[in-house]
């Protein structure tokens, strides 16, 4: 991956993020109950408190250990106990099915986006939603575009969106996507 990638707005999150598929993966996983820059920015905390992140290391680390690494303040998550938990499922999946390569997903064998998005769907912690917006994200931000992708993401593939983290390229596009979420979050309400 090369595309410098501005989920955070926080430059050097954003560069782990841009270099580090794992961290990208783990930056999803953590979307949920907190803002998308805060569930993005986990991963370099991660980094920063355990000295480096790969799935390996992750797997294999004490669960209490890095459940406590994962609560230090600022806290990687509002729940980070539950949510240590899953990251460590995330990197240990990762380091059974494909070697410890998070970018193995999208590369391994020459996948289509139905075949992508079935292996996002696998991972842990991810469901269609996630799953789908993963797969925005690969296409319109890091030229991950295997045949059939936008389809498979459905309308998070949707060209000019501003639906999710696929679409934030700046500030304003992160603006743009709070008030489509609230819009429709309202609506729904409604």
């Amino acid at each position: 991956m090369s595309p410098k990638l501005t989920l955070t707005q926080d430059e050097a999150a954003d560069e782990l993020l841009s270099r580090d598929p794992l961290a990208l993966l783990t930056g999803m996983l953590l979307d949920q109950q907190v803002a998308m820059e805060v569930a993005f920015a986990g991963p370099k905390k991660i980094e920063d408190r355990f000295g480096r992140f790969d799935a390996r290391s992750i797997a294999e680390a004490d669960p209490e250990e890095f459940a406590a690494l994962c609560a230090q303040t600022p806290a990687v998550h509002r729940f980070p106990g539950s949510m240590a938990k899953r990251i460590q499922a995330l990197c240990q999946y990762i380091v059974e099915h494909y070697d410890g390569d998070a970018a193995a997903l999208w590369t391994d064998g020459d996948p289509d986006g139905k075949t992508v998005l079935r292996r996002l769907k696998a991972l842990p912690g991810y469901g269609d939603q996630k799953a789908r917006i993963f797969l925005a994200l690969l296409g319109k931000q890091l030229g991950v575009t295997p045949d059939g992708w936008r389809e498979a993401a459905g309308a998070y593939g949707d060209d000019g969106a501003r639906r999710s983290i696929a679409d934030v390229i700046d500030p304003d596009t992160l603006r743009e996507v709070r008030e489509f979420k609230r819009a429709a979050k309202a609506a729904k309400k409604g």
